[in-house]
Parts: structure tokens; sequence; C-alpha cells
């Protein structure tokens, strides 16, 4: 865990030493989170043209730097306009991981990104913790990728053996294989843990003292003191009891949690285009879906009204047949 922590939290610079001076100028936001630093906003967005800068992360651990309009992006990634909202550093939004049809729209503290089953978008940013979420992703795509190596190997070498047993098969098989949108995903939960337990940490580190100056001598100063960090370890509380809502919400919806199986949506996308008509297909606007629409945004209000129709036509049908029955038995009795 320590190990990790390195990792990603950033480098402390040498000016940090004496924060004394410098509190005023570093004073956090009354909502308690701290502004995205080093962001780059003249390159963010280019003036007429509407452009954003942002970092792409493939699934061979492949970086680039890329400049796409809002639009573009919203076809792209099949997003409406509201999720991409969400992602805008001028705009402070709480906590936020959204299921779509093609991605996973993830707001967590500093790492703002878009999953989908082949890539990893971010906004362009010199804030540390985000490289340091691109550095993390790289290195752990990279192991993977190395494992994965080593098991078809290692399955190769059983089929020439003639070893087929299924036990066989198991212990070669990774148990810490994850897709690679749930890969993306664990690392951003990761950084965001990790950078609300660094902050925690330095509240810690200017309340223990002042707790001593006041067990010792009450002013109204040290008073002060201690109503701000109060107020921001209430701010700092409420941050991480959204990010543990947004994930026990995850876990606990069977189908949110379906929704954000990305790479079997495309699997399943990728054989119905060569010919696989044994799954039911939904059609929306303009996208194809082989599993029954789950999050709100990407069920079709369309179908949700024709489904609604059917079930009522459905529904008169049998009561009248029903009534109908009735009718003729009480005929029978009065015969």
């Amino acid at each position: 865990m320590s190990e990790l922590k390195e990792r990603l939290l950033p480098p402390r610079p040498a000016s940090a030493i004496n924060l004394r001076g410098d509190a005023a100028a570093s004073r956090p936001s009354p909502s308690g989170r701290q502004p995205l630093l080093g962001l780059d906003v003249l390159g963010l967005k280019k003036r007429g043209q509407g452009l954003k800068s942002w970092i792409r992360v493939d699934t061979f651990a492949n970086s680039q730097l890329i400049e796409v309009d809002k639009f573009t992006m919203m076809r792209r990634c099949d997003l409406p306009a509201r999720d991409l909202r969400l992602l805008d550093p001028l705009f402070v939004y709480p906590s936020t991981i959204l299921g779509r049809e093609k991605a996973i729209v993830v707001n967590l503290e500093q790492i703002r990104c878009i999953i989908t089953a082949d890539e990893v978008l971010l906004l362009n940013s010199l804030d540390n913790y985000v490289l340091r979420y691109v550095v993390e992703l790289q290195q752990r795509l990279k192991a993977s990728s190395v494992t994965e190596v080593w098991n078809q190997d290692t399955l190769e070498f059983t089929r020439r053996s003639r070893s087929r047993s299924l036990d066989n098969v198991f212990q070669n098989s990774s148990p810490d294989y994850l897709p690679f949108e749930f890969r993306a995903l664990e690392v951003a939960l990761e950084a965001a843990c990790t950078f609300l337990d660094s902050q925690a940490s330095e509240l810690e580190i200017e309340a223990y003292p002042l707790l001593d100056e006041l067990t010792s001598k009450i002013s109204t100063l040290n008073l002060e003191r201690a109503r701000r960090l109060k107020s921001r370890l209430v701010a700092l509380t409420r941050r991480v009891q959204k990010v543990r809502d947004e994930i026990e919400q995850l876990m606990d919806d069977d189908g949110d949690m379906a929704e954000m199986y990305l790479t079997e949506k495309k699997k399943r996308m990728e054989g119905s285009l060569f010919g696989d008509q044994s799954l039911p297909v939904y059609r929306s606007n303009d996208c194809v879906s082989l599993s029954a629409p789950v999050s709100p945004v990407s069920s079709p209000p369309e179908t949700r009204r024709l489904e609604k129709s059917l079930s009522i036509v459905r529904s008169r049908h049998d009561s009248a047949r029903s009534s109908e029955g009735a009718t003729e038995n009480i005929e029978e009795l009065e015969m």
C-alpha cells in the first residue's frame, strides 16, 4: 500500500516545507475541493474552434495527445452533452461514475476521464495526479500484457502435452484478469482515494499542533484556526462519503455493473455484425445494443413507450377474455 501511494502521490516540492507564510495563497475553496492545478486553459480550448486537448491511452499502453471538439467526442463515445459537462474543469461537481452504452464517465476528484472498451480519454492537464494516473495505468497495462503472454504460452504448452483437463486450465489462467475498462476504473479509484488520504494526512499534521496549543492556551486566534480546520474536515468528510456512496451504489446495482462491462457488449456487437442472430437486438436512434438497455440515458424513450403500450394492450385483452369467460359461465348457470 505504501508503494502504491508513493507512485500515485506527486512529489512534494522543496518550497512546501514552510507552509505558514503561504497559507493564505494556498487556501482551499469553500467547498473543500482544490482546483485542478496547472491546467492549460489556453490549450484546452482554442478560440473560435472549440477544440480541447485530450490525453488518449489505448489498450497497448500507448499514449498520445489529440484535439477533439465537443460534438465529435459526443459522437465518438455516444454520450450526451450533460455527461461531458461533468468533465469540464471550470465547474465543480461531486464525484460521479456513470455507465453508458459505449463508455464510462468518471469524475473522481482530480481524475476526470472517459473510459471505453479500447481507450481512456483524459482532459490534458498539467496536474500531477493526472500525470501519475496515466503513468500508473500504463504500468498496469504493460504488466497485464506480459501476464497474458505468459498464460498463452503456458496454455500452448499444456495443449502440446495433451493435458486438457479443466483443473489445469483454471490453474494456468490468471485470477487477476480484468477487462480494460475495469483496469482503468480501478486505477482511477485508487488515485482518488490516494488523493483524499493525502489531504486527510495534511489536516492531521495541522490539527495536532493546534490542539496542543489549545490545551495550554485558549485564544481567539487559536479558536479561529480550529474553526477553519473543522470546516475543512467536514468538507473532506462529505467528499469521502460521496465517493463511498458511488462505489456502494455501483456494487449494489447489478444493472449498472452489467452496463459497465463494455468489452462484453463490444464482443456481442461484433458477433451480431458477423451474422450471429441468436441474441436479441435492441435498436436506438443511432446505435444497436445487444443487451437490454439499463441506464435511463441509453434507453430510447420510443422503445419504452412501445413496450408500455404493448403491455397495456395485453392486459386489456386478458381482462376482456376473462370477463367474457365469466359471462358465459353465468349464462350456463342461469340455463
